[in-house]
């Protein structure tokens, strides 16, 4: 009995194994999906900014960096899910250590991006804000 309840439980075992493999493997592909068409579309407005407009406007450009920016800030998020799924299923010390690594950089990155872009948004609504006082005043 107990050595059917094991090998019931391996089998079990290998199947959350591949489907785990798998789930991971498919967030890493939407990752690069995600990725590819953020930059077919920052380099598409890029395009038409530049040959469209001369004297384009800072804010025009800034908003192309930001929507990339905030669209890699999601792809992190998805990367480390894939390396904690891909860790989960087979833990030891060195795949432990590398995973810490790896959310540590993808964490830091991914806060110091989100801090960019809240920074910047938060310059073009005072700047919004202030528009008509300086106006106003001749400026």
């Amino acid at each position: 009995m107990q050595a059917e309840a094991a090998g019931l439980f391996g089998a079990f075992e290998a199947v959350v194994r591949e489907v785990t493999l798998v789930l991971a493997t498919g967030v890493e592909a939407a990752s690069a999906v995600i990725v590819g068409l953020a930059v077919v579309e920052a380099v598409w407005r890029s395009l038409v900014l530049f040959f469209g407009r001369h004297g384009t406007p800072e804010s025009l450009k800034e908003a192309i960096r930001l929507r990339l920016g905030r669209w890699l800030s999601v792809v992190l998020e998805f990367l480390l899910a894939a390396d904690i799924l891909r860790t989960a299923i087979a833990p030891n010390w060195d795949d432990i250590g590398k995973l810490a690594a790896i959310a540590g950089i993808r964490t830091a990155l991914n806060y110091f991006l989100q801090r960019e872009v809240r920074e910047a948004e938060q310059s073009r609504a005072d700047a919004k804000i202030t528009a008509p006082l300086r106006s106003e005043q001749g400026g």
